[in-house]
């Protein structure tokens, strides 16, 4: 199915009484961007550069992270933190470090090794908006080491990232850094599990530090505890490398806000687009058809350049393998802070019944949870 911009051109007019364009009797003849025409090629190296805090994380650290003070966990895992990001000094114990490209760093023979102190890994278990990502990201501007001996990467980037390198050679860029950092551990795909968990294994023989967060279903308190002895389990022989860090507390995207706002109607969603620069426009059906065509490591690329992302007719994720890519790009969005505008459902009705209780059922209250932050943030294109 080809996609198209959600309404023709000549179909909305804006009255002269509207606040957002006053006097101005129909859209300008700029159309906004779509996202179904773009199919971006993304090169290799691209995706091991990009391995950095997203663009919401640029600016966060230790200090901007504001514990809820009726949650101690969350102040004894600032602590915790600062003190395992103060022992990262030094290069890797072993191997030669190398840049993100695989170049070495130094002149010739092997970097001097260094004996780990304490564990050689953290592992950050909690729910949904506790300020996981703002500390594993606070922790990898906290490493002392420059940039590029540091990657940061959700666990999806890491499995595409092999898929892309090969095993090997992801082995081989990845051996010289000082800290590897995995947002969003996922253990319900065994297959990505078990290779995540071998690379981990070769990164902790070649002293590299490892982070890592995984979420737990909202509301069923005792479930984050069974994570933590998931993941330790899954890890097999690296359970020892690790220390697990419970962070308690409610999400904070919700947190003494209002509610999110519902979908507006298609026109305002449409005369919105043409009125944003840097907008794109598309119809919710056509985007997951050609989801399904772009690789989900491209969908950082997919949206790049975007001020906002208007939606017209969303309705129901037909597929448990649609609802999968959606989520992908749901991460995307919210790491780049794009708002998105939305006409038809709500996101909260975008998965059903049995998408949310079963076994990617944290992915899906994920990425409605990031979802209604983005859209709060699109309403002032409305307003305005």
């Amino acid at each position: 199915m080809s996609c198209s911009v959600a309404r023709p051109l000549d179909s909305v007019t804006v009255s002269s009484s509207s606040t957002a364009v006053s006097g101005i009797s129909r859209i300008p003849e700029a159309a906004p961007l779509s996202l179904c025409t773009r199919e971006p090629y993304v090169p290799a190296d691209r995706l091991v550069a990009e391995m950095v805090p997203p663009p919401r994380f640029d600016s966060v650290r230790f200090d901007t992270y504001i514990p809820d003070p009726n949650q101690p966990s969350q102040t004894e895992a600032v602590r915790v933190l600062s003190g395992f990001a103060a022992g990262l000094g030094g290069a890797p114990a072993g191997g030669t470090a190398r840049s993100a490209g695989g170049r070495r760093l130094f002149g010739f023979g092997k970097a001097r090794k260094k004996t780990p102190t304490g564990p050689r890994g953290v592992y950050l278990d909690g729910g949904y908006g506790v300020g996981k990502t703002h500390l594993l990201a606070s922790l990898w501007h906290a490493a002392p080491a420059e940039p590029a001996l540091k990657a940061f990467g959700t666990f999806v980037e890491l499995t595409n990232l092999v898929g892309a390198l090969g095993f090997q050679k992801t082995v081989q860029t990845l051996s010289g850094h000082r800290l590897v950092c995995i947002d969003e551990f996922e253990l319900d795909d065994p297959g990505d599990t078990v290779l995540v968990s071998t690379l981990l294994g070769k990164l902790v023989d070649a002293g590299v530090a490892l982070a890592a967060t995984s979420n737990t279903l909202p509301g069923k308190l005792g479930e984050g505890r069974f994570a933590a002895a998931d993941f330790l389990r899954e890890i097999q022989g690296l359970s020892a490398h690790f220390r697990a860090l419970r962070i308690d507390g409610e999400d904070y995207r919700h947190r003494g806000l209002p509610e999110a706002p519902a979908p507006y109607s298609e026109e305002q969603v449409t005369k919105a687009a043409y009125a944003t620069d840097g907008a794109s426009l598309d119809e919710f059906p056509q985007l997951l058809d050609h989801l399904a065509r772009v690789h989900p490591s491209r969908y950082g690329a997919l949206t790049d350049g975007l001020k906002a992302v208007c939606l017209t007719d969303v309705q129901p994720v037909p597929d448990q393998s649609t609802a999968l890519r959606l989520v992908v790009l749901a991460d995307r969005l919210y790491d780049r802070e794009v708002p998105v505008l939305a006409s038809g459902l709500p996101f909260d009705r975008l998965f059903s019944e049995d998408m949310l209780n079963g076994g990617y059922r944290k992915k899906y209250f994920r990425a409605i949870s990031r979802l209604t932050a983005l859209a709060r943030d699109a309403k002032v294109l409305v307003e305005h």
